[in-house]
């Protein structure tokens, strides 16, 4: 199975934009980890054709609040839909268990035993002060603390979130992750 995990930054807040619907935020930049080549890459917002080609032959987008965020601001730039690509929001799948949804740096620090870097706000202050490196490093630890907790979750069927100072495990069902579904896209590419 193909897959990849992918996380974005935007430019922007809801605040901003004056809705809280992700499409009218615009991307900063966004990274993705290929398993296929156990590699990361960075895509800014001019280089996104760049990444079409990538989307196009997976198999599994993962992500962590993707299904809401990620993928509908992808959405907007790219001229298929990528809403047929099967995806993972880790997200959803933990509000599916526990009935409520966590912070992924509640379950990275319970699951993993690491913290963030810094948050999506942090990430526009950068942009804005022209640090592109600091947002790269930042968005791609996030894309790794989402591949180790997917892995994880595969691996032990449970994850676990801090919360104070108390740690607290529940079961999570990754019996469907990896079946295969069949796609059909508008492909970007000339075949």
């Amino acid at each position: 199975m193909k897959k990849v995990v992918l996380d974005i930054e935007t430019k922007n807040t809801f605040q901003q934009v004056g809705k809280n619907e992700p499409k009218l935020l615009d991307i900063s930049l966004l990274v993705v980890y290929d398993y296929q080549t156990d590699q990361y890459f960075t895509f800014l917002e001019n280089e996104l054709n760049k990444l079409w080609p990538l989307l196009e032959n997976t198999d599994l987008i993962i992500g962590y609040n993707s299904d809401y965020f990620d993928i509908p601001i992808l959405n907007k730039y790219y001229p298929g839909d990528l809403t047929k690509i099967k995806s993972l929001d880790l997200l959803e799948e933990i509000r599916k268990s526990l009935g409520h949804k966590i912070r992924l740096d509640s379950v990275a620090d319970g699951t993993l035993g690491i913290k963030k870097s810094g948050n999506g706000l942090d990430a526009i202050t950068w942009y804005k002060n022209g640090e592109i490196e600091k947002i790269k490093q930042y968005c791609q630890q996030d894309v790794k603390i989402t591949k180790e907790i997917y892995e994880f979750a595969l691996n032990n069927k449970f994850l676990r979130y801090k919360i104070l100072d108390e740690i607290k495990q529940f079961p999570i069902e990754t019996a469907a992750w990896e079946e295969k579904k069949e796609t059909t896209i508008n492909l970007t590419m000339p075949w």
